[in-house]
């Protein structure tokens, strides 16, 4: 037998040995899989390190919920233009959210993936009228909440009470047929599950409103919804890769009588063609689709269509 052979055959019980000296386990993280044959959280971004197994993390990186792809409050950073056929609103709109998320600590599972995190996320969302000269702002969404997320293998979930407060802009309280204004705010517990299936993801929950300004804004919501992610991706020369990725989600809200809002994204997903240590950020190019009761807080009385597409940054 050559030297190079038993060199081989020699070097892996040598490092074990060395692992194990003196008794003393060492773990050693896993190695991410290629992102085609990753399970559906590892193809979504959410990340748990696998030499975290079993321990107390502060301060931990990433989270342990998939965000939504389709839910148009969803924290995420975007910039999307949009159509839409509501009178009391804007015809041409663009629509920018900026936001950020910071995880207090992470409790590890058992398995690599699994766990509970306690964090603190925020967002800002705006609209802008595009026919308007100087692009006037039409609303401002402010959110600020504290999120639980667990994951147990495909079953996850999110624990979440937080604030919304919304505001016309000034612009377009100086037009002469500016709509009126509300003091609009409000508090809400919300919980949401789901359970990845292959390529799919489904989800459903609620919440429920409370110290809401006016007092007649509805108190109760149901939310359900449906995601596909590819499992495998087309190599984009040396930006990465790219996978089709496509969401309905559906909010069902109690407001006197019940009141439906349909959104549907579709389009393409973009990341690294293998992920490191540490998952990297990903950018979503999506056709957007809104039908129901007005996602934006001072029109939230009204009923919208919204056509448009969008840029949509994952935190």
């Amino acid at each position: 037998m050559s030297s190079t052979r038993v060199l081989a055959r020699a070097l892996p019980a040598a490092l074990t040995a060395l692992l194990v000296a003196g008794g003393t386990p060492v773990r050693v993280a896993a190695q991410p899989a290629a992102t085609g044959n990753a399970p559906y959280p590892a193809r979504c971004g959410a990340y748990v390190s696998g030499s975290d197994v079993g321990r107390f993390v502060p301060l931990p990186r990433g989270d342990l919920w998939c965000p939504l792809i389709a839910d148009p409050k969803a924290i995420r950073s975007f910039v999307s233009y949009q159509r839409g056929d509501a009178a009391d609103f804007a015809r041409n709109v663009a629509a920018v959210g900026i936001a950020d998320q910071f995880a207090f600590f992470r409790i590890a599972g058992a398995r690599a993936g699994d766990g509970i995190q306690l964090g603190v996320s925020a967002a800002v969302f705006a609209q802008f009228d595009l026919d308007a000269p100087s692009f006037d702002l039409l609303n401002a969404d402010y959110l600020i909440g504290i999120p639980i997320t667990w994951r147990r293998g495909g079953f996850s979930g999110r624990a979440r009470v937080y604030h919304q407060s919304s505001h016309l802009g000034d612009e377009l309280l100086l037009r002469p047929d500016r709509p009126e204004r509300e003091n609009l705010s409000f508090e809400s517990a919300e919980l949401l599950l789901s359970q990845d299936v292959g390529p799919l993801r489904v989800y459903g929950g609620g919440e429920y409103f409370f110290n809401r300004t006016p007092a007649d804004l509805a108190d109760r919501l149901a939310h359900a919804g449906a995601e596909y992610r590819s499992r495998g991706g087309a190599r984009v020369g040396s930006i990465g890769s790219a996978r089709l990725v496509a969401a309905v989600d559906v909010k069902v809200v109690d407001n006197s009588t019940w009141r439906t809002g349909v959104s549907a994204r579709a389009g393409v997903e973009v990341g690294r063609a293998r992920e490191g240590a540490v998952p990297g950020r990903r950018w979503q190019l999506l056709g957007e689709f809104y039908d129901g009761p007005s996602p934006y807080g001072q029109f939230v009385r009204s009923t919208i269509r919204l056509v448009g597409v969008g840029f949509h940054f994952t935190l």
